[in-house]
C-alpha cells in the first residue's frame, strides 16, 4: 500500500509499505478518502526549519518539548504525514461494535483509549495508555509520537475503535467535516465552551499563521450569535470569514497594538508571539483568550500585569478533539455549517505529493469512497 512521506522542505513522495492488519479486537481498519492538511503542518514543508529547530533547542531559544514531539531533528524526514481525515471502515475486530464495516468516520489526529483517567476527563489527547511515555501518541508526527504513520495513506489502523472512530451522521456532507479529526475541534474548543458564558459575546480573532482554525472559529462564533471581528493581511481570508458572518479588516502593524474595542473572547491564531500580546490586551475583564497556534521559542513576554488587571484567562494545548467530536458533528448535523468554505484547494489523491505543498489556507486531498456492496457495506 502507499503512504505519503514528508522527505524534507518542500518534497513529498508516495512510498510503499507492508498495509497494516488488526492487532487486536478492538482495533479497526478504515480507508481514509478525504485528508485535510493540518495547519501545522505548513511549517516544515513550506520552511526548512529542522537543522534550525535543533540549533534552537541546543542554545536554550527554542523550547526543548519540540523535539519530544517532533523528533530530536524536528520534522527531519522520511516520516508519514497526515492528521485529519474523513474514512471508510474496511475491517473491524471481534470485540468491536460501535461501528461497522462500510460506515463513514471521523478519526481524530490523537490517539486515545477512553477510558483512563486523562481520557475520562476530556483529555484524549494526552491519553495515559496510549502514549507510553510520549508527550503525544499520534497520526502524521513520526516516530516520536509513536508508530501510528500518517493519515495520508490507502489503509490506517486504528485502535480503541469503539472509542476513536466517531460516525458522520446522516445527511453530512463528508466534505463538510473533512477537518472534525483537527482544526476545526481546535475552532470549536476556542469559541464555543467561552461563549456558552457569554451570551451575545463578542470576539476576535487573529488570523494568518493557523490559518484555517481562525477561520473555523470566526465561522463558529457567528453561528453561535456572537459578534466577530477577524483581523488578517490576507484578502482572500477575510472574504471567506466574511462570507461566514464575521467582519473582517487588515490585522493591526505592531505587536502592541490594541484594537479599539474590548472582546468577551480572542482567538490567537497569527502564531506569534507579538499576535499573543495583542490578543490578550484586547480582552475585555474576565476575557479569555485561547491560542491555538505554535509558540516554539522559550520567552513570549505576555503582559502578565494587563492580564491581571483586566481578570483575563489565557488557554492554550493540544486540541482534545475526540472529546469535542460528538457535539461538534451534531451542531454540524443540525445547522449545515458550511466550513467547507474554508478549503481553498481540492486536490486529487494521487496528485498528493505535489499538492501539499501548495501555498493555500487549506488543502483537502480526496478520491472516491467504495461503492456500497447489496448488504450496505462498503
Amino acid at each position: 500500500m502507499r503512504e505519503l512521506v514528508f522527505l524534507r522542505s518542500g518534497k513529498l513522495a508516495w512510498r510503499e509499505r507492508d498495509a497494516p492488519v488488526l492487532a487486536g479486537p478492538g482495533d479497526a481498519l478504515v480507508r481514509p478518502f478525504l485528508v485535510g492538511r493540518c495547519d501545522g503542518d505548513t511549517l516544515p514543508i513550506h520552511r526548512p526549519v529542522s537543522r534550525a529547530l535543533q540549533a534552537g533547542i541546543a542554545l536554550g531559544v527554542v523550547d526543548p518539548v519540540v523535539a519530544c514531539v517532533c523528533g530530536p531533528v524536528p520534522f527531519r524526514g522520511p516520516f508519514a504525514i497526515g492528521h485529519e481525515c474523513v474514512a471508510q471502515v474496511v475491517a473491524v475486530g471481534a470485540d468491536v461494535t460501535s461501528v461497522k464495516v462500510g460506515q463513514t468516520v471521523v478519526v481524530p489526529w490523537a490517539v486515545s483509549c477512553g477510558t483512563c483517567p486523562p481520557c475520562r476527563r476530556g483529555l484524549t489527547s494526552k491519553c495515559a495508555t496510549t502514549a507510553d511515555g510520549r508527550v503525544l501518541a499520534a497520526y502524521g508526527f513520526g516516530p516520536a509520537s509513536g508508530p501510528w504513520g500518517g493519515m495520508a495513506a490507502d489503509l490506517i489502523r486504528v485502535p480503541y475503535a469503539d472509542h476513536m472512530l466517531v460516525p458522520v451522521p446522516p445527511g453530512v456532507p463528508a466534505a463538510r467535516v473533512a477537518a472534525a479529526g483537527d482544526n476545526l475541534a481546535d475552532a470549536w474548543r476556542a469559541v464555543i465552551p467561552p461563549l456558552a458564558e457569554r451570551d451575545g459575546g463578542t470576539v476576535l480573532v487573529l488570523g494568518g499563521g493557523a490559518k484555517s482554525i481562525g477561520l473555523y472559529a470566526a465561522g463558529l462564533a457567528a453561528a453561535h450569535g456572537a459578534t466577530v471581528d477577524y483581523l488578517d493581511d490576507d484578502p482572500e481570508r477575510r472574504a471567506i470569514a466574511e462570507s461566514l458572518g464575521a467582519r473582517a479588516a487588515p490585522a493591526p502593524r505592531s505587536g502592541h497594538a490594541r484594537p479599539a474595542r474590548a472582546y468577551d473572547v480572542a482567538v490567537e491564531a497569527t502564531s506569534r508571539a507579538s499576535g499573543l500580546r495583542t490578543a490578550l490586551r484586547a480582552l475585555a475583564p474576565g476575557g479569555i483568550c485561547t491560542a491555538v497556534g505554535y509558540y516554539l521559542a522559550t520567552g513570549t513576554r505576555l503582559p502578565l500585569m494587563r492580564m491581571y488587571t483586566t481578570d483575563a484567562t489565557l488557554r492554550l494545548g493540544v486540541s482534545h478533539a475526540r472529546a469535542l467530536l460528538p457535539d461538534l458533528l451534531d451542531f454540524v448535523h443540525r445547522t449545515g455549517f458550511p466550513a467547507e468554505h474554508v478549503t481553498t484547494l481540492t486536490a486529487d489523491w494521487d496528485d498528493a505529493p505535489a499538492a501539499y505543498t501548495a501555498r493555500t489556507t487549506k488543502l483537502v486531498l480526496a478520491r472516491n469512497p467504495l461503492p456500497p456492496t447489496p448488504d450496505g457495506a462498503a
